[in-house]
């Protein structure tokens, strides 16, 4: 199995658009816009051979057009995307449990459905590459440090859909599709001011943006370590929400709900 190198493209004010290639050929993750990719595509010499889709947010989809009729002459090449979503251009519409298997780049991913921010999201889990590690391609379900808004979706959803994520395996690479992290951080900390790991966090992450680095991938271990979404069980951060609304939290997902909703007004 060739060595597969995964790059986030910048586009628009703050996404990533991932691309996963072996040196020659490439997957593209959420291409909301063509020009960038190209760019890159062009830059390092890689043939275009798939896109995955995880959900019908322009920001996600914009660029599938361009990139298809740029490539007509090859007969074209498959797009993947969610079952549950209008979604032009699909060739396959995928549901929990499907797999998509790539065959250059050798690249097999399986399908978790991940509705909350899109009624029909779903996320791409490889469990594997050729030096052991897994990946996970989540759209805009996960951040680092956050998670995504309920445009769509419930609460009780996303909530189950990231915690599907969470039991993935600690060492899971998460390539997110938003550099959102600093100022996910700063609603962490006033979640969980007390969490030494977080603290340690804002400023590494910080670091890495003053030298124009992304923050990105995280890993599902530090996610379990530094994101309120993922801890909303932890009596800290529930006894935070609790002063903050002056409101008693009964469970988990009031929990959620509620930090949710602060998120939402954070500034």
């Amino acid at each position: 199995m060739k060595t597969l190198e995964y790059v986030p493209v910048p586009a628009f004010e703050d996404n990533y658009i991932w691309l996963v290639s072996d040196g020659r050929d490439a997957v593209v993750v959420d291409p909301g816009d063509a020009g960038p990719v190209e760019a890159y595509l062009a830059k390092r010499g890689w043939r275009l051979t798939a896109i995955l889709l995880t959900h019908h947010h322009h920001d996600h989809v914009g660029g599938v057009e361009e990139l298809l009729a740029g490539r007509s002459d090859d007969g074209g090449i498959p797009v993947y995307g969610p079952a549950g979503e209008r979604i032009d251009h699909l060739s396959a519409r995928l549901k929990e449990g499907d797999r998509v298997r790539i065959e250059s780049p050798a690249l097999e991913v399986s399908v978790i459905d991940v509705p909350g921010h899109t009624a029909g999201h779903i996320a791409y889990f490889q469990a594997a590459d050729s030096g052991g590690t897994p990946h996970l391609f989540c759209g805009d379900t996960l951040f680092a440090s956050g998670c995504g808004r309920l445009f769509e979706g419930t609460a009780q959803q996303m909530l189950a859909s990231l915690d599907a994520l969470a039991a993935l395996p600690d060492t899971t690479q998460v390539h997110c599709a938003h550099e959102y992290t600093l100022s996910n951080i700063r609603f962490a900390r006033a979640c969980e001011p007390a969490n030494g790991a977080l603290a340690q966090w804002q400023e590494d992450a910080q670091a890495l943006r003053e030298a124009g680095k992304p923050t990105l991938p995280t890993t599902i271990g530090h996610e379990k370590a530094v994101n309120p979404f993922l801890r909303v069980g932890d009596a800290a951060i529930q006894s935070t929400l609790a002063a903050h609304f002056n409101h008693p939290v009964s469970d988990r997902l009031d929990a959620f709900r509620l930090m949710r909703g602060w998120k939402d007004k954070f500034r």
